[in-house]
């Protein structure tokens, strides 16, 4: 016996299947289940001398991966004497960022972790 409506006068009660009706409400948390969105961190890859048109496609990747809801993790790789310049790995982040627009936001600033300089993104 469940009640229905306490406020009612007097109030309402039914009987009803216990079986039943937990298996309709699992089934409504399963459903609710696949309806969530879970965000995922994506990540792309890139080396310092990465040429422009190869820079575009990894941001047209990058942008689907946005369009999706994902969160996205540029990693710029360095190697060798490239690590004694790290400012140019910086300024390919800025030009990154300038290039996605104004539709992203950036969750984690560029930082340096040992040889690879990394920064996270996602959609407004």
């Amino acid at each position: 016996m469940v009640e229905i409506s306490p406020q009612a006068t007097p109030p309402v009660a039914k009987i009803i299947d216990w079986g039943k009706y937990q298996y309709q409400k699992m089934k409504e948390q399963q459903r609710n289940k696949k309806r969530a969105k879970v965000s995922e961190l994506k990540q792309i890859r890139l080396g310092l001398k990465i040429g422009q048109h190869d820079l575009d496609i990894k941001l047209k990747k990058v942008l689907s991966f946005l369009e999706d809801g994902d969160k996205v993790r540029i990693q710029l790789m360095y190697r060798g004497r490239e690590n004694a310049h790290q400012e140019l790995g910086f300024g390919l982040m800025d030009r990154i960022i300038a290039a996605l627009g104004e539709n992203i936001i950036v969750e984690q600033k560029p930082q340096i972790n040992g040889r690879n300089l990394s920064m996270i993104i996602r959609s407004k």
